[in-house]
């Protein structure tokens, strides 16, 4: 595996000038990259159709889970957008044979995971599967590399910035970048994760066991470190799709931007506000990208240094957030876009929504739409209702 890793984040890499930052949240840092088990390459988190139950997915790209490393789903609960605050874990952890324990609200299950079926909890408030899936993430890595070097390029050249950090691309540069980013080396999409082999948890838990603060979730994974006393250091987290992998360290050497990403991974849940200086740089470069300025998400009007701050502030706060009223789930980050007002969909992420192309569209013209990379979905058909929801390999 850990070849077939190396080779994966070399192919990242030379997709474009970045460091292997265009995959969700795949080889994010040089510590991932060396240990894969402790890789998240994706969370998503949803509403059953009956409103009883959250599902949650963690994929990890590497294909078996260490005894080594505990994987943990924090399930935060509030009554308002940005104030959950009461938590509860869902911590699972293997032996070395790779039978699995999880514990979760003060229940527990236990033992071989990797049928279809998993394993259901001694009290029967959730049921877990452990085992190989194919990875639903979709992507057009080489194309958005492609754009990114076509950005990069008109950095270098000297353009002009506004007060606000955004470059003034012109409609030839940001018309060529959007042309490559809907193409692989100048010919249709392709989705360069196709037939990608993950771990991936799945845990289907009833929601009264995660709402104690209320009927809004905040929902992250971490990957921690197993030592002699139990759950160290985190070795990695993830919320939403991109963000510690885009945001951090964008056109930055790659010394620089592994650096943050460690930390960035490490950083205790208090400091993670630290973190909006370095995705406040990073989005003033994807405002540009359609040729203008002061048109994405959040963004105020005026070219001031503070335009993006209420985004940065909002996606440096890395959780994913649903909505327990709701059982529609198809928008991508409903909860966020509403903000206090109620949504009319429980937002979080499902395994079969086009999440990067809304993301991206989000931070560049400020609409759910617009901005594609030519790939739509996964090469394998994959389920919001049929437990463990990812297809097979």
């Amino acid at each position: 595996m850990k070849g077939q890793v190396r080779l994966l984040a070399a192919a990242l890499a030379s997709a474009g000038c970045l460091s292997p930052a265009v995959a969700s949240d795949h080889l994010d840092s040089p510590t991932v990259i060396a240990d894969p088990a402790a890789d998240i390459g994706d969370l998503y988190a949803w509403m059953s159709p009956d409103g009883q139950r959250l599902n949650l997915v963690m994929d990890v790209v590497g294909k078996r889970f260490s005894d080594r490393i505990a994987y943990v789903f924090h399930v935060d609960s509030g009554r308002r957008f940005g104030k959950a605050a009461t938590t509860t874990t869902i911590d699972c952890r293997f032996d070395a044979a790779g039978l699995a324990r999880c514990e979760a609200a003060g229940d527990r299950a236990s033992g071989v995971a990797d049928r279809p079926a998993g394993i259901e909890s001694q009290k029967r408030t959730f049921r877990v599967f452990a085992g190989l899936r194919d990875d639903p993430f979709a992507n057009n890595v080489r194309g958005t590399g492609q754009a990114y070097e076509v950005a990069e390029r008109a950095l270098k050249a000297g353009i002009a910035k506004d007060p606000a950090g955004c470059p003034a691309f012109d409609a030839s540069i940001a018309r060529e970048m959007l042309d490559r980013w809907r193409h692989t080396d100048g010919a249709p999409a392709k989705n360069f994760l196709a037939g990608w082999k993950t771990g991936a948890l799945v845990v289907s838990i009833d929601v009264a066991s995660v709402d104690r603060g209320g009927e809004l979730l905040a929902v992250w994974a971490g990957a921690y470190a197993l030592g002699a006393h139990g759950r160290g250091s985190r070795l990695d987290r993830m919320g939403r799709t991109l963000t510690g992998n885009a945001l951090l360290g964008l056109f930055d050497s790659e010394e620089n931007a592994n650096r943050r990403k460690e930390q960035y991974n490490r950083a205790a849940q208090k400091d993670w506000e630290s973190f909006v200086p370095d995705i406040e740089k990073s989005l003033a470069v994807y405002d540009a990208f359609d040729g203008v300025c002061g048109n994405q998400w959040l963004a105020a009007g005026a070219a001031t240094p503070d335009r993006y701050r209420n985004l940065a502030r909002l996606l440096a706060d890395d959780r994913l957030w649903v909505d327990t009223r709701r059982k529609e789930c198809k928008r991508y980050m409903a909860v966020e876009q509403s903000l206090d007002v109620r949504s009319s969909d429980c937002g979080g992420r499902t395994p079969i929504g086009d999440a990067v192309d809304v993301y991206r569209s989000l931070l560049i013209n400020g609409s759910e739409a617009g901005v594609e990379d030519g790939v739509v979905e996964d090469d394998k058909v994959h389920s919001t209702t049929d437990f463990p929801f990812l297809a097979e390999p």
